[in-house]
C-alpha cells in the first residue's frame, strides 16, 4: 500500500510537461529585420550609385565634348618707360632761307653747298641797275626839296619880321609859315626815300645772317633775281648744335622736366651713345597722338650728327607704369571698335572693347579694358559672343612669362 503513496520525487517528473518555456525578446526580432533591411539597401545602392555616376560622367562628357576649346592667354606688363626708346627728329640748332631783297641779275656767286661760312660773310653779289637809277632820282628830288626848304625858311623868317613892324598882314605871315612847313615834309619825305633805296641797294650784297654751313644752293651767275619771290637763294644751318625732338607718351609726359639728362642713339651707329638736356616742353598733351613734344639739345662739335636724321631717345630719368600687353590674335577689329573675348571662372566669355596703345608687331598695348590676371581668348572666332561658355585650355605662354 505504501508503494501507490505519492513519492515527491514522481509528482516533480510529471509536472515536467505542464511547465510553460519563457518567450523570445522583441529586441532581437527587430535587429535582425534592420539587419536585413541593411543588406537589401547596400545591394540596392551598390547597384544604382555607380550607374547613376557613370550617366553623370558621361553626360558631363557629352556636354564637355559640345563645348568649343579655346586656348587662353594672360596679358603682360610691357616695357617700363627707362628701358623705352623713343623716335626722335634732329634739327639744326638754327637753319633759315636766304631770300633776296634787291631785284636783278647774279653777279657772282661765292659759295656753294657744303661751305663753311661766318657771320656777316659775302654770299652773293645781285646787279641791279634799276635800284641804281631810283636812288639816283629820288637823290636828286631830295636836292631840290631841300633847296626848296632853304628858300622858303628864309622867307617865312622875314615875313615874321615885317609882321612886327605891320609891313605885311597876318594871313601873308601865315601863309609864308605854312609853306616853310610844307617844303619842311617834303624834304623829310624825300630824305626817307633815298634812305630806304639806299637800304635795299645795301641788299645787293647777299650776306651770312649767322655762322654756319650752306645746304642749299637754288641759283648761280647770270640768275634773275626777284626781290620777295618764293625761291630762296641759299638755305643756312648751324650744326655745331642740335636740337631733339621727340615726342613723349601721356603715361610718361609728367616725368620729363628741364634739365633732365636723356640718351640718345643713331641707326647707323649701334653701338655709340650721345647725351642730350631737355630744354623745353610744349607744355600741353597733342590730342590726336596723346603725346607731349619734347625739346632736347646736343652738341655736336664734330659733326658726327647730322641735321635731320632720324634718332631714338631713351629718358634714364623718367619712370612709368608698365601698360599690359596682349598677342596681336587675341584682338578683334570690329564696327564697335577693338575688342578682347575674356574667359570668366564660369567659363562663360565676354566679348569686352579695349582700348589700343602702340603696336609692336607680335604684341600690341592694351591701355584699358582687361585686367592682369584675366583670361584672354587666343585667335576668337567670329561666332563667339558674350555669354557663351567655352572650355579653356590653359594659358599659353608668352615670351615674357617664359623669360620670367
Amino acid at each position: 500500500m505504501h508503494s501507490k503513496r505519492n513519492n515527491p520525487i514522481d509528482l516533480v517528473k510529471t509536472s515536467e510537461p505542464n511547465v510553460v518555456e519563457p518567450r523570445r525578446s522583441p529586441l532581437k526580432f527587430w535587429l535582425t529585420v534592420t539587419i536585413l533591411v541593411v543588406l537589401i539597401i547596400t545591394w540596392v545602392v551598390a547597384g544604382i550609385v555607380p550607374r547613376a555616376r557613370r550617366q553623370t560622367e558621361l553626360k558631363a562628357e557629352t556636354k564637355g565634348l559640345s563645348l568649343p576649346t579655346v586656348s587662353v592667354v594672360l596679358p603682360t606688363p610691357g616695357q617700363s618707360g627707362p628701358a623705352l626708346p623713343l623716335p626722335a627728329e634732329v634739327k639744326p640748332w638754327i637753319e633759315a632761307p636766304i631770300h633776296a631783297r634787291a631785284s636783278g641779275y647774279l653777279k657772282r656767286r661765292l659759295v656753294d653747298i657744303g661751305s663753311l661760312v661766318e657771320a656777316g660773310q659775302l654770299l652773293a653779289e645781285i646787279h641791279t641797275p634799276e635800284l641804281n637809277q631810283e636812288l639816283e632820282r629820288a637823290r636828286g628830288q631830295l636836292a631840290q626839296a631841300e633847296a626848296a626848304l632853304g628858300l622858303a625858311k628864309i622867307t617865312a623868317a622875314r615875313w615874321a619880321g615885317l609882321l612886327k613892324t605891320a609891313s605885311v598882314s597876318e594871313q601873308e605871315n601865315a601863309e609864308k609859315q605854312a609853306d616853310f612847313k610844307l617844303k619842311t615834309a617834303l624834304a623829310e619825305s624825300a630824305r626817307a626815300e633815298v634812305g630806304r633805296l639806299e637800304n635795299l641797294q645795301a641788299f645787293a650784297r647777299v650776306t651770312a645772317p649767322f655762322s654756319g654751313i650752306v645746304t642749299v644752293r637754288n641759283v648761280d651767275t647770270g640768275d634773275l633775281i626777284v626781290a620777295a619771290g618764293s625761291k630762296e637763294l641759299f638755305h643756312m644751318a648751324q650744326t655745331d648744335k642740335l636740337r631733339v625732338y621727340a615726342q613723349v607718351p601721356q603715361a610718361m609726359a609728367r616725368s620729363i622736366s628741364p634739365g633732365q639728362t636723356a640718351e640718345m642713339g643713331l641707326p647707323e651707329q649701334p653701338n655709340t651713345t650721345f647725351t642730350a638736356k631737355v630744354i623745353r616742353t610744349a607744355g600741353v598733351i597733342v590730342a590726336d597722338s596723346r603725346t607731349l613734344l619734347v625739346e632736347l639739345e646736343l652738341d655736336n662739335p664734330k659733326g658726327e650728327i647730322l641735321a635731320g636724321s632720324y634718332a631714338q631717345v631713351r629718358f634714364t630719368g623718367a619712370k612709368t607704369k608698365p601698360v599690359l600687353t596682349l598677342p596681336s590674335n587675341t584682338v578683334m577689329f570690329r564696327a564697335e571698335g577693338p575688342q578682347v573675348c575674356v574667359v570668366q571662372p564660369d567659363s562663360k566669355v565676354d566679348v569686352r572693347r579695349v582700348k589700343l596703345g602702340r603696336d609692336f608687331g607680335r604684341t600690341i598695348e592694351i591701355l584699358s579694358g582687361v585686367g592682369p590676371q584675366e583670361q584672354i581668348v587666343v585667335n576668337p572666332a567670329e561666332s563667339l559672343v558674350t555669354g557663351a561658355v567655352v572650355n579653356n585650355a590653359e594659358p599659353v605662354k608668352t615670351e615674357k612669362s617664359e623669360k620670367k
